[in-house]
């Protein structure tokens, strides 16, 4: 499979790798509503951020969606949009591999782009995603109107997306919902009291000898399929919806079959990859939604509409199921998920992280009537957590930082071990058991030795005391009093902290 190559490609590609576990430190005041939402908003460079979240998120996320900088070699005031194209690369490749890490197995990845660096970043994805887990590549009509300023007026972006298994997100993934539009095409012109109804052609593409047969109007006229198709039933499904009264032979009723469907039916389109204006927003609609919740003169630059984000959370996700967002902007991802009853991760590296999502979520909470609110019925309600990056895990020699408590630690040594998240907060030296084996953790007084060290020996003692588990143990610790038989002969695999705990 071909990859890109760039100056810096082989530093770049390491640097998720080399990205040190930093702690998520909580600010209580930039926080807002419900104090047991799972909702995060969290101000800092996003690639140490999505290192901090992997041992708590790795795998749970059904949707993720990003806008990064399209480096259009324009300037906006919260936003760096004026990279070369080898710090592009650099920028977006190893953001990407973390992010890979975090898709549930239906899970997918939806990427705003454009042209300037659209057909680059289809390479790199193949590359970090696999080139079979490309989904499609959604065209966004952007304008309503032309665009005169350049050569040949410039009228859309892309959304392209991935997904961990392209069949199982086929199967889980949501249809869209029908507009107003597509509802006005339902008629009930004879009253049916099965409510409004469309007549679809009973023909399909092809040549089948068991759907070839005649169909008799009510006034005699005989109907074959046309040249080159078939019927869409075969003859004794046909006879069924003909007792049913769901076969409609026009005005006339001497016309083709077509068969009723009724609006009540139907669950919504199959997504499509051409999204207009009228369905989704555009440019100047998402600016007008900015300037209502910031004001004109602190509006962000390229915003997008939350009609937009609201389609791609609707088809990739349900409620209760989590967002991320590790590009986000003025919030607009959060702001959506949060009014569609989603969880969400959002992580932004500038102070807008403060000045505009902050204050954007809190309005949301108070039940803001703007954007997709009244589409989705909002009320308000809900919170969400602020939280900056805090200290490494583990210090430039590979040491444990003193201010490391034990959830933090046992959360970054199963997910090591087991590359899963730890789930619920762990309370037990007993961290869990995967594969058939149990992980226990020796740290920070867990087993209540009032002592700063106590309890992170390995003795017989401490060994008798531990959460019991028939099978093989792995467990850490300061140092072992166990002899190497011993040890074998309980089914342990001892490992020492720190040199044994991986500091990335």
């Amino acid at each position: 499979m071909p990859t890109l190559t760039w100056l810096t490609r082989e530093a770049d590609i390491r640097l998720a790798q080399k990205a040190p576990y930093r702690l998520l430190e909580a600010v209580p005041d930039l926080s807002y509503g419900d104090a047991q939402t799972e909702n995060m908003i969290i101000q800092g460079d996003n690639l140490d951020a999505l290192k901090a979240l992997l041992p708590y998120y790795a795998g749970r996320v059904k949707c993720i969606y990003i806008d990064p900088p399209y480096n259009t070699k324009s300037a906006f005031e919260h936003y760096d949009d004026n990279l070369e194209h080898s710090k592009w690369l650099s920028m977006v490749y190893p953001r990407l591999e973390l992010l890979r890490e975090f898709l549930s197995e239906d899970g997918s990845i939806w990427v705003s782009i454009d042209d300037n660096e659209g057909h680059y970043l289809k390479v790199i994805m193949d590359e970090i995603f696999g080139r079979k887990k490309f989904v499609a590549t959604n065209v966004w009509q952007k304008r309503y109107s032309r665009e005169n300023r350049e050569a040949i007026g410039d009228v859309h972006e892309y959304v392209m997306i991935y997904a961990r298994d392209p069949e199982r997100f086929k199967l889980t993934r949501n249809k869209v919902s029908l507009d107003e539009k597509s509802r006005k095409v339902y008629k009930n012109p004879n009253n049916d009291p099965r409510g409004p109804w469309r007549g679809i052609p009973m023909t399909a593409q092809g040549w089948r000898p068991n759907q070839m047969y005649s169909i008799t109007t009510p006034k005699g006229k005989v109907h074959l399929p046309p040249e080159g198709r078939c019927w869409s039933t075969l003859e004794s499904e046909y006879k069924k919806l003909l007792e049913q009264g769901r076969i409609y032979f026009g005005k006339d009723n001497n016309s083709q079959p077509n068969v009723i469907r009724y609006l009540s039916e139907v669950e919504g389109h199959v997504p499509w990859t051409w999204w207009s204006h009228e369905e989704v927003g555009h440019t100047d609609e998402s600016k007008k939604e900015s300037q209502l919740l910031f004001g004109k003169d602190v509006t962000f630059g390229t915003p997008k509409p939350e009609r937009l984000l609201c389609r791609i959370i609707e088809i990739a996700t349900n409620p209760g199921d989590i967002v991320l967002d590790s590009f986000l902007g003025s919030g607009t991802t959060c702001a959506v998920a949060h009014k569609m009853g989603r969880r969400y991760i959002g992580i932004e590296m500038g102070e807008h992280a403060v000045t505009h999502c902050v204050p954007r979520l809190k309005k949301v909470i108070d039940g803001e009537q703007g954007g997709i609110s009244k589409a989705v019925n909002w009320q308000g309600g809900g919170g969400f957590r602020f939280y900056r990056l805090g200290d490494a895990v583990f210090d430039e020699t590979g040491k444990i930082n003193q201010n490391i408590r034990f959830a933090t630690l046992a959360a970054h040594v199963w997910f090591c071990e087991t590359k899963t998240p730890i789930g619920k907060k762990a309370k037990s030296p007993l961290l869990g058991v995967h594969n058939e084996t149990a992980y226990y953790l020796l740290f920070n007084g867990i087993l209540g030795d009032k002592r700063p060290d106590g309890g992170n020996v390995l003795t017989s003692k401490v060994l008798k005391d531990l959460p019991p588990f028939e099978g093989q143990k792995v467990i850490y610790g300061e140092t072992t009093r166990l002899g190497a038989e011993r040890l074998q002969a309980e089914g342990i695999i001892f490992k020492q902290i720190p040199y044994d705990i991986k500091a990335r």
